[in-house]
């Protein structure tokens, strides 16, 4: 293990800390204000665990529902997006791609930890040459059946889509946004994994470290800004919903 100096983990274990409230804090909110949008009750807590007390400001701003007992009085059942400004409807759409993506590499960094013989599955070494861009080849395909799944359970209920043509409409809504957050992440943990790291603490940090989970929280947030002009893209031309 690489020697790693004593404010940088008391700093990534501050940070996890934050993002643990905040990811507490949204998931029992969630169950007091359910969402009108359900697959919202799982994107929210997640996006916390990058996002932190931050998200849990966008999430009582624009997320969190006090209007059940409005729509029970006129019976609406609009999904709320219409009051929404562009930039608001674009910032929920990014962090709904980006809730998948967090929850993969959970998955897939752990995995792989414990199992270091998946990554002969995701290229190494036939294909790369380094174990990491395995992982990214991973991570990447299960950000996609995950983000993909997330879409598709937003985009049946708005839309009123046969079963087909939801994942259809799933996979054109989250391939590229996906991708763009993607770029955004990877590029940032390649350049502390390979570059930083190796250079002040003379090698790669691991998932047992708080330090590496900084680090992908950091990556998160660089992942959601590159997928943020994407999402515009994608919701402007009608591929992807408001929400």
């Amino acid at each position: 293990m690489v020697p790693i100096p004593y404010w940088l983990t008391v700093l990534a274990w501050t940070s996890l800390l934050l993002a643990g409230i905040s990811f507490i804090y949204i998931a029992l909110d969630v169950t007091k204000h359910p969402q009108k949008m359900k697959i919202m009750t799982i994107v929210w807590p997640l996006t916390a665990l990058f996002g932190s007390f931050i998200w849990v400001l966008a999430y009582k701003k624009w997320g969190e529902n006090h209007s059940s007992e409005k729509m029970k009085m006129d019976g609406s059942m609009n999904m709320g997006s219409s009051n929404k400004s562009m930039a608001v409807s674009v910032f929920i759409g990014t962090c709904h791609c980006g809730a998948g993506c967090s929850l993969a590499d959970l998955i897939i960094e752990w995995l792989l930890y414990f199992f270091p013989v998946l990554y002969v599955v995701g290229g190494y070494p036939a294909i790369f040459s380094h174990k990491l861009f395995s992982g990214f080849v991973l991570a990447f395909i299960f950000a996609l059946i995950i983000g993909v799944s997330f879409q598709y359970f937003a985009i049946v209920p708005m839309k009123h889509l046969s079963r087909k043509e939801g994942i259809i409409a799933a996979i054109k809504a989250d391939t590229l946004s996906l991708s763009c957050w993607q770029i955004g992440m990877y590029a940032t943990v390649a350049l502390c994994q390979l570059s930083l790291f190796p250079h002040f603490f003379g090698g790669e940090v691991l998932p047992t470290t708080p330090v590496f989970w900084l680090m992908m929280q950091v990556a998160m947030l660089v992942g959601f800004c590159t997928a943020y002009p994407m999402n515009w893209w994608l919701i402007k031309t009608g591929i992807k919903e408001k929400m």
